[in-house]
């Protein structure tokens, strides 16, 4: 027997189709799904009100009218849209989207530890105080500098912490050093700091060997003097290279009295190898997420410790936490430090999850991170230095540089190639940045990907040089196909975009 297919728009049902394609759904906005009348709870109206809930009636605060199902399903279905580190390979250079140990989240989730308040008296915290505690000392020993702060909420709020710290120190001096030199490869975050902390922006350019120029550098110091406040610089830079000049840089710097300032971002590169206070750091910001860990993105809450030498550790932000024989407590009274931060202590999830991964893996096993993050990059780079073009000779740390130099001829762009990675199934990496070459695509696979996921990834950024080489721009201008929403106009997404949902007239 043969059984034939009914269309389901043919003249006799007349169906309005609500636009699915197998399980990838078409959302509607709580908006546009809103009917007059329809609530979430069933609630009798109340004996002398004339609402459900006992209070007087509102005027519409415009939100709208939607049941509890039709709730769940819309962000349930949003959630399915995105893309995440349990999902696949999430190749973001300089972003460090690594695996999340389920064990770290289990430990947050103890209740002793999740059930806190900031206001609760010490006595009543001391297990939380004692891992704090812990936490910088471990943070200490990595780094090489003696004074730690887990205040800061995030890596830039860490950089703002770092600079006001040396703001505060040279006020303490009774000097004016009105100038922060940035390295022209540094995260744009790291200008921006030094701009909101008062101080003017010199820019230090980078060698073709995508280091720090090292005679522009110290042509700089030497024309600057002591109206220099500090340097910036990543190290490993966002190049993937690790600044050889590091201790130089160090010495030059001090000889004017300035102090190093290290964007400790891609610290997972070296962590349990190098200590940057050994090499004349004076500062520095550690991501707990690039390195230890946690959760990334999302807009949740982070946590960017700071680490300073001796010197500095009077100035760090209040409070802090203080061991008086086998009690801990916050202490406040500290005169010389640049105030509070935030409103209490930081993260503290945060704080338990990093901790939890630094005590599963040890000090052997930290050093295994650094030593399998640089050696997953450096087998992509391997694979791909002959499909794309690889704008520095020799190996990368913790994340390798490609360009599409190789693709121009055939009208692909970098941009098109991320676009490809979106229709066969990947976040792109992260695209255009550095700023100091053009037609970047920065991958970073971090040592929590397996040879495997590697092998999958390089195979499909083959696949898609090989598409430009043989289908050229034509194919490319149209991924992706498959997604929810189809290629933007980006150019206009970003000059006249859509912020706020009007009502229909």
């Amino acid at each position: 027997m043969t059984m034939t297919a009914t269309p389901l728009n043919t003249a006799e049902t007349k169906l309005a189709l609500p636009g699915h394609q197998g399980l990838k759904l078409e959302e509607k906005l709580l908006f546009d799904q809103s009917r007059e009348g329809s609530y979430g709870v069933d609630l009798p109206t109340l004996k002398g009100t004339t609402s459900r809930t006992g209070q007087p009636v509102r005027e519409t605060v415009g939100l709208p009218e939607v049941s509890e199902p039709q709730v769940v399903r819309h962000f349930v279905r949003l959630s399915q849209m995105n893309y995440s580190i349990d999902g696949g390979l999430f190749p973001l250079g300089s972003c460090t989207m690594k695996h999340n140990p389920r064990l770290n989240e289990k430990l947050a989730r103890l209740p002793g530890f999740a059930a806190l308040h900031p206001m609760q008296p010490d006595s009543t915290t001391q297990g939380a105080l004692e891992l704090v505690h812990t936490l910088e000392n471990w943070l200490a020993e990595l780094c090489g500098l003696p004074g730690i702060t887990l205040a800061p909420a995030a890596g830039a709020h860490g950089e703002l912490t770092g600079m006001l710290v040396i703001k505060k120190a040279i006020e303490a001096r009774n000097e004016t050093r009105p100038i922060v030199l940035v390295s022209d490869s540094a995260h744009g975050t790291n200008p921006a700091t030094a701009r909101t902390c008062g101080f003017d922006i010199v820019s230090v350019p980078s060698g073709d060997d995508g280091l720090v120029d090292y005679d522009a550098f110290a042509e700089l110091v030497d024309k600057h003097g002591k109206d220099i406040a500090a340097f910036m610089v990543t190290n490993p830079n966002t190049c993937g290279r690790f600044e050889k000049d590091v201790t130089r840089i160090a010495d030059k710097l001090h000889s004017v009295g300035a102090y190093f300032y290290c964007d400790g971002a891609n610290f997972n590169a070296i962590v349990g190898k190098v200590r940057p206070g050994d090499l004349g750091v004076d500062v520095m910001q550690f991501n707990l997420h690039k390195t230890f860990s946690t959760p990334h993105g999302g807009g949740g809450p982070g946590c960017g410790p700071v680490g300073v030498t001796e010197e500095l550790k009077k100035f760090l932000p209040i409070p802090k936490v203080q061991k008086d024989g086998d009690t801990f407590k916050l202490v406040t009274d500290c005169p010389h430090s640049i105030g509070r931060i935030k409103a209490f202590h930081g993260h503290f999830g945060m704080m338990v999850r990093a901790l939890a991964y630094m005590m599963s893996h040890g000090a052997d096993g930290l050093q295994r991170v650094a030593e399998d993050a640089v050696l997953n990059a450096n087998y992509m780079l391997h694979h791909l230095k002959g499909t794309f073009n690889v704008p520095f000779k020799g190996y990368c740390m913790h994340e390798c540089l490609l360009t599409d130099k190789h693709l121009k001829d055939k009208h692909v762009s970098t941009l098109d190639i991320a676009k490809g990675l979106i229709e066969y199934g990947y976040h792109p990496m992260t695209v255009y940045f550095p700023l100091v070459v053009s037609g970047a695509m920065l991958i970073e696979p971090t040592e929590t990907e397996s040879k495997q996921s590697l092998d999958e990834f390089i195979n499909t950024m083959k696949h898609l040089a090989h598409l430009a080489e043989t289908k050229g721009e034509d194919t490319f201008k149209q991924f992706p196909l498959s997604t929810p929403r189809r290629r933007l106009d980006e150019v206009k997404a970003a000059r006249q975009p859509i912020l706020k949902w009007e009502k229909p007239e």
